[in-house]
């Protein structure tokens, strides 16, 4: 024989183990690069935060309303935290209320993967996007052929 194959074992689980007889060097490229390409593929959802106080003014509030349509519609998940410092602690039913508006500027494109709750000093809720919203979304704003 003598051709430089190798006996290699590609499902050791299966009953029989399947095998293959190949340059192992070969395979092992194979294996590489189907992995490169896979990765290449793959998105990274990262969690963009925003904050809050509970006296945060309306202005200040629509702006980080667009940073987070934005962030959403990049893929990301996002993480609307109202921060009490000192004596607002006592103002927790404004964060709730804060937190309450902002669920229901992003309800069009997100939708809430966990629930506002208190973290210490912290009023947390994360959004991620819903793809359900978003293709309904998408459907409306194309525009009519004309006849």
């Amino acid at each position: 024989m003598g051709k430089g194959l190798d006996l290699i074992e590609i499902v050791p689980t299966a009953d029989p183990p399947v095998c293959k007889i190949m340059d192992f060097g070969k395979y092992k490229y194979e294996l590489a690069k189907k992995e490169k390409l896979q990765k290449k593929h793959q998105h990274v959802t990262q969690v963009k935060e925003i904050r809050f106080h509970p006296n945060t003014d309306t202005h200040d509030f629509d702006f980080k309303v667009r940073h987070a349509r934005a962030f959403i519609e990049d893929g990301h998940k996002v993480k609307a935290t109202v921060v009490f410092k000192g004596r607002e602690i006592t103002y927790q039913d404004q964060g709730k209320a804060m937190l309450d508006r902002f669920t229901e500027r992003l309800a069009d494109i997100a939708k809430i993967d966990a629930p506002a709750k208190m973290e210490g000093r912290q009023m947390i809720a994360y959004y991620i996007a819903d793809k359900s919203k978003k293709k309904t979304a998408e459907a409306s704003k194309q525009p009519v052929g004309r006849t």
